[in-house]
């Protein structure tokens, strides 16, 4: 144990006077590291945080919480250096490393039903776009206006069929991205919007069109439905409140009468 503890000492001392620098550690043995990194990640981190966010910063601070996590855990909680405790020492390395994955992971799902009320206005956006474009550069110019929370699905999307794939892939692995209500059907519509002559593209865009009317009117139910469920609860807890105000009234006025009869 006191081995441990001198240990500790000098390497807090070295990274504190800066002999052993962890940001230059970090990035020597990056090629590793990334080796642990999840693929989708960083798609996680742009749905949270937004365009603005650094999914490499953020990754190196999962990896320092690893490493610190095993060598907290070898002085406080194993005190004796072996093979066993460093292996459990690792163990919650890495569980405290994908740790915040996990938890990128859940804001993602727990926000599934907002993305689903935002795809039908996107979708409508990109409606007026494909009337004067293609539909890859109305898709294009449709991301910077696009909520941050599609831009990353939408910029692979782009990559992928300006990289030359003129299959359905780039556009089903979005709706994946995406597994909200019709995103399949829609993305379907979407790329078979894009083949074939102007005259079927016409047919197809005013079938892509009530589609995405359609969507949107779903999302206004949706929409009415929480406001009308917010209202009633709201209403029921007025009244729930206001019946026990009264019984705590009429309770206070028997004891007083009570009280004075006697």
């Amino acid at each position: 144990m006191e081995i441990v503890i001198v240990c500790g000492i000098l390497i807090f001392i070295l990274f504190y006077n800066k002999t052993v620098d962890g940001k230059k550690f970090l990035k020597d043995n990056e090629k590793y590291f990334e080796l642990l990194k999840e693929e989708d990640f960083e798609f996680y981190v742009y749905a949270k945080y937004g365009e603005d966010a650094d999914p490499d910063v953020i990754y190196r601070n999962r990896i320092k919480t690893g490493l610190i996590t095993a060598f907290l855990a070898l002085i406080f909680i194993f005190r004796e250096i072996n093979i066993r405790n460093i292996v459990l020492a690792l163990v919650l390395a890495f569980i405290m490393f994908k740790f915040d994955y996990n938890s990128l992971k859940s804001h993602y799902k727990k926000h599934l039903h907002e993305i689903d009320i935002l795809l039908p206005y996107y979708l409508k956006g990109l409606e007026i776009l494909i009337q004067h474009y293609t539909v890859p550069v109305a898709i294009g110019k449709s991301i910077d206006d696009a909520p941050d929370v599609f831009k990353p699905g939408l910029k692979k999307l782009i990559e992928r069929v300006n990289a030359g794939d003129s299959s359905v892939d780039p556009y089903m692995e979005f709706a994946d991205t995406y597994p909200v209500r019709d995103s399949m059907r829609m993305m379907r519509l979407l790329y078979r919007l894009g083949i074939g002559s102007q005259e079927r593209k016409q047919e197809r865009l005013m079938m892509f069109s009530r589609s995405v009317s359609n969507l949107q009117n779903k999302a206004r139910e949706v929409k009415y439905k929480e406001r009308l469920d917010k209202m009633e609860s709201l209403t029921m807890v007025m009244l729930v409140c206001t019946g026990i105000g009264v019984i705590i009234i009429i309770l206070f006025a028997m004891l007083q009468m009570f009280g004075s009869s006697v």
